[in-house]
């Protein structure tokens, strides 16, 4: 393929290399655009400083928190972790909120170091699965789950976000892998494949270890979540408006009782 140089605004750009690309995004349909999230070392360091880790230890699970957004630029090699780290610990030293953060940092890392060491076998199930996860995966998500049409308002906004934007909040990542693997039943490939060609951020490390964690098979116990949490963390704003039977409105033990018995 012989690229040639796309010059013009940012949508005029996008179109072009969508028109060049066409054909080269494989599976789904969903519609896609420009991300408002810009790319380039500029807006790393910007965004960099623009980060406060202060309030970080307590909000970061929450939906509207202060979590950094800066994974996109370490995803691609715009910033490194050590450069982040340090601006950090310049900045706000050595607190409560920054160890969390650079715990963060370090999760990171781990998930690259445990690819470095294992490659493609990160493709397949690398533990036997703590619970039944069904069988019989399927190969594709969905219609309704692609397209964001499950009538379940939390799962389908965090859709409409990550195809829109090309972001999700890693609360949201824990919850739509949750939904897929233990409440659907339809395997973590396949929504680990979905959520890749979305993420801005998405490497094989990171996303592929974190859906075999909430799998269970690179973790201890299967993640579940519930409406409480949701509510807890998203608000009470999706359930309010959602009009289906609400498969999270139970307790731990009893999502533990339908799901794996």
């Amino acid at each position: 393929m012989k690229l040639t140089r796309i010059s013009g605004t940012r949508e005029e750009v996008a179109r072009e290399v969508a028109g060049v690309f066409a054909g080269y995004y494989g599976e789904g349909g969903e519609k896609v655009g420009p991300s408002p999230y810009v790319g380039g070392r500029k807006a790393a360091l910007v965004a960099l400083e623009k980060f406060s880790v202060r309030g970080y230890a307590g909000s970061r699970n929450k939906l509207g928190g202060g979590v950094s957004r800066l994974s996109f630029y370490i995803r691609h090699g715009v910033l490194g972790l050590r450069e982040v780290a340090e601006s950090v610990r310049q900045r706000f030293g050595e607190s409560y909120d920054s160890l969390k953060f650079w715990q963060e940092l370090g999760w990171r890392q781990f998930w690259q170091l445990v690819y470095g060491r294992l490659g493609q076998r990160i493709e397949e199930d690398l533990e036997p699965a703590k619970v039944n996860l069904g069988k019989d995966f399927a190969d594709e998500l969905p219609e309704e789950i692609r397209q964001g049409k499950t009538g379940l308002v939390c799962m389908d906004e965090c859709v409409r976000e990550l195809v829109e934007t090309g972001y999700m909040h890693n609360h949201a990542r824990m919850w739509f892998a949750s939904y897929l693997i233990h409440f659907r039943k339809l395997g973590w490939k396949v929504g680990e494949r979905f959520l890749y060609r979305h993420l801005l951020d998405g490497d094989p490390a990171s996303n592929g270890l974190s859906w075999q964690w909430v799998a269970s098979t690179f973790s201890h116990r299967p993640y579940l979540f519930n409406q409480e949490n949701i509510q807890e963390n998203g608000g009470k704003q999706w359930c309010e408006r959602c009009r289906v039977k609400c498969p999270f409105a139970a307790s731990y033990p009893e999502l533990e009782q339908r799901l794996f018995s």
